[in-house]
């Protein structure tokens, strides 16, 4: 497997984001790419008292941690420790140059490793997007370690639903478009315009095109048919889920066409959900960028009240 790292050069000037890096190796014995050193490297942010339990913010597609930065120092400010990694493919993390690396197993193992390798206990999940994908297959599988969920336009499929015409453009549009911008994709799921210092931000993480490998990957990745190779994975994650009697909070926006009704669904089948506080946000598909402060509040507020 070949991989790249981004320069840390390429996010010297990244405004809003202060927070110091931290690494991990989640994949061993990789042959090196250009700017990289032996070891397929996670990084991940990680702030706030060390013997508080964590909150684990999972980023989606095409975005990284930057992402939380605004929602990060308010759950901070409340006593919790954040840690948000980048997905491998993604960030301040090493990014595979062959698509056909990624699979979803592939990306569950490396979150497995990283949460291995940090012993995380007592963990509060905030996911959405594909931060949802992997994050609730993770605490259906690591039960003992998580705690609490926040779900914000996320939805763990098993190809056994309809998925939104939406979906399907997009899916196409990520494989097959020579033009695939990811500042401008991200602007596209807010109702907020980016200013030019946060494009730049978000296109920091990419050089070229050899950079999007996982940003490609993604949506070709989501389990679409009932036959997919993650489904009987996640329909065993979602019998855990079934029985989930931890809190399970929603806070979906109401600008996402592709997510829009999930937070329902979810609602009717896991338990914990029971007497949460569920929000809806303004927003779009991105809903830490257009209601940052309302949806940490949400979380702290969960959290202080469990």
């Amino acid at each position: 497997m070949k991989y790249l790292r981004t320069p840390e050069k390429s996010f010297d000037r990244i405004v809003g984001y202060p927070f110091h890096p931290h690494f991990v190796k989640v994949d061993e014995g990789l042959e090196v790419g250009e700017g990289a050193s032996q070891g397929l490297q996670m990084h991940y942010v990680d702030e706030g008292p060390r013997d508080a339990d964590p909150i684990l913010m999972l980023h989606g597609e095409p975005s990284w941690s930057y992402l939380y930065r605004n929602m990060i120092p308010i759950c901070v400010a409340a006593g919790h420790r954040v840690i948000a990694p980048d997905l491998i493919g993604f960030g301040k993390s090493d990014k595979p140059i062959d698509i056909s690396v990624f699979s979803y197993q592939q990306h569950m193992d490396w979150m497995q490793t990283f949460i291995d390798k940090l012993n995380l206990q007592n963990i509060t999940l905030v996911c959405q997007d594909w931060g949802s994908l992997i994050g609730l297959r993770l605490a259906a599988e690591n039960k003992d370690r998580f705690k609490a969920i926040v779900v914000g336009n996320g939805m763990l499929p098993t190809g056994d639903q309809p998925v939104p015409k939406a979906f399907h453009l997009w899916k196409t549009f990520a494989l097959y478009s020579p033009w695939f911008p990811i500042s401008k994709i991200v602007e596209s799921g807010t109702f907020k315009k980016l200013s030019d210092a946060e494009h730049k931000a978000y296109d920091a993480p990419f050089l070229n095109k050899k950079y999007k490998a996982a940003t490609r990957a993604f949506p070709k990745l989501v389990p679409v048919s009932p036959n997919d190779p993650a489904s009987e994975a996640n329909r065993k994650a979602w019998k855990v889920l079934e029985q989930w009697d931890k809190p399970f909070l929603t806070t979906f926006s109401n600008g996402d066409p592709i997510t829009r009704g999930g937070d329902k669904y979810m609602r009717s089948r896991i338990p914990g959900s029971k007497d949460q506080n569920h929000q809806t946000l303004q927003g779009g598909h991105f809903l830490q960028e257009d209601s940052p402060q309302q949806f940490a509040a949400a979380i702290n507020e969960m959290l202080a009240t469990k």
